[in-house]
């Protein structure tokens, strides 16, 4: 098996596409987008080419961990919960910073997790929806990016 070389190369002599990948994940980074898709419509280029290239190709300034996100979420009070909660996070292969959850009223908790989002993770927009499907959240809101 060939070990992985990486090299620095400038911009100019990057080929378009590469350059279109590198703008369809900025997009969904900051979340001016929501899908895939909607990255790849807004830059040009077809899935298969952003799914091909997006886990070789990033700016060299960015750093091998991820970006931490808080998340805030209602959510009911059932024994269980959390944990399905906290096991899905870990399937996406985030990493769990912070928890903090708030004595339940009315049988509504308030959850607020910080999660590392790693180089591995589900794609943020993908991971919300697996959290948002899980039976008994209520909602789930991005607080912040680091």
């Amino acid at each position: 098996m060939e070990e992985d070389k990486y090299y620095i190369v400038k911009k100019k002599a990057l080929p378009e596409v590469l350059l279109k990948v590198v703008e369809a994940k900025r997009l969904l980074d900051s979340e001016r987008v929501l899908t895939i898709q909607e990255a790849t419509d807004a830059v040009e280029i077809s899935r298969s080419s952003f799914y091909k290239y997006k886990d070789d190709i990033f700016p060299f300034h960015e750093s091998n961990r991820g970006k931490t996100i808080n998340l805030m979420m209602q959510l009911d009070d059932v024994p269980g919960l959390l944990s399905n909660v906290l096991n899905q996070i870990a399937q996406a292969d985030a990493n769990i910073l912070t928890i903090h959850q708030s004595i339940p009223i009315g049988g509504i908790a308030s959850l607020t997790l910080g999660v590392e989002i790693l180089p591995q993770t589900l794609e943020v927009s993908e991971l919300l929806g697996v959290l948002e499907g899980i039976e008994g959240i209520h909602y789930i809101k991005i607080l912040g990016r680091e």
